[in-house]
C-alpha cells in the first residue's frame, strides 16, 4: 500500500536496468530530507508507463537501457508536462545527445560518477525551474551546436550588449566560473554577478547553460572576436 508523501517532498521515479544501482540510488535519495522514491523502472518501456501512472515530480532516467535509450523514452513522454522534470543519468553521452535530450524536454544531464551531493543539488535546481548540466559538459554542448549554417543571428548592438558583457558571455561559453572571470578582467565577483544579471535580462535566459546555447546560436563569441580584430587593425 502506497502512502501519500508530504507535500514538500519531491516524488521521484528511478529508471535504470541495473537493480543494484536502483537500490543504492533509492537508499541515497530516501536518506536525504525532502526526497521520496515512489517507484522504480527496469526498462524504458516500464518507465514510460510508470510516468503516466504515478505522475512523479522527477524522473531520474538512465540514458542507455536495453530496450530503449533515454532519448527514446523522452520522445514517449507527454509533451510540455507542467509537473514532470527529467534528469538524464549517463555513463557516457555524445555531444549531439546532450543537445537532443534538452530539446526533447530533459531538464538536466548528470554523469553517474558524480558525487551524491551533486545529484541532490541537480534535483533541487531543476525543481526550482532551471536547467542542470555539469561544467565539464558545457564546452561539449557548445561545440555540438556550432554550425556555419545557423541563421537569423542578431548582433550585439541589436541585443543591447556592451563590450564587457560580450566578454563575460565568452568566458561563460568557455566554462569559466565567476571567480575565474573576475580574475581575468580584474573585477569583483559581485560585478561579474551584476553583469550576468543584466545579460540574463537582456537575452531572456535564466541560467548559464541557456546563455551558452543562446550565445552559440547567435554567434556572439565570433562577433566579439570580430570587434577585437577591428580594433587591432585600427
Amino acid at each position: 500500500m502506497r502512502h501519500a508523501a508530504p507535500q514538500s517532498n519531491i516524488r521521484i521515479l528511478v529508471a535504470d536496468d541495473h537493480s543494484i544501482f536502483r537500490d543504492g540510488l533509492r537508499r541515497l535519495l530516501e536518506a536525504e530530507a525532502g526526497f521520496r522514491v515512489i517507484g522504480e523502472a527496469a526498462t524504458g518501456e516500464e518507465a514510460s508507463v510508470l510516468v503516466q501512472e504515478l505522475q512523479p515530480d522527477m524522473l531520474l532516467l538512465d540514458d542507455s537501457m536495453p530496450d530503449l535509450t533515454g532519448i527514446d523514452v523522452l520522445k514517449r513522454l507527454p509533451p510540455a508536462s507542467p509537473t514532470l522534470h527529467t534528469i538524464l543519468l549517463t555513463s557516457d553521452i555524445r555531444r549531439s545527445e546532450i543537445v537532443e535530450a534538452l530539446l526533447l524536454g530533459a531538464h538536466g544531464v548528470v554523469p553517474k560518477q558524480s558525487a551524491s551531493h551533486i545529484l541532490f543539488k541537480s534535483i533541487r535546481t531543476v525543481m526550482a525551474g532551471e536547467l542542470w548540466i555539469s561544467r565539464d559538459m558545457v564546452s561539449d554542448l557548445v561545440d555540438s551546436m556550432r554550425s556555419p549554417a545557423m541563421s537569423n543571428r542578431s548582433g550585439p548592438k541589436a541585443l543591447g550588449l556592451t563590450r564587457r558583457e560580450l566578454e563575460v558571455i565568452a568566458a561563460v561559453v568557455g566554462g569559466r566560473v565567476n571567480k575565474d572571470i573576475a580574475q581575468a578582467f580584474n573585477i569583483s565577483e559581485y560585478t561579474v554577478k551584476h553583469h550576468l544579471t543584466r545579460i540574463f535580462d537582456k537575452l531572456g535566459v535564466t541560467n548559464r547553460v541557456e546563455l551558452a546555447m543562446f550565445a552559440v546560436h547567435h554567434d556572439l563569441v565570433k562577433q566579439l572576436d570580430g570587434l577585437r580584430s577591428a580594433e587591432t587593425v585600427k
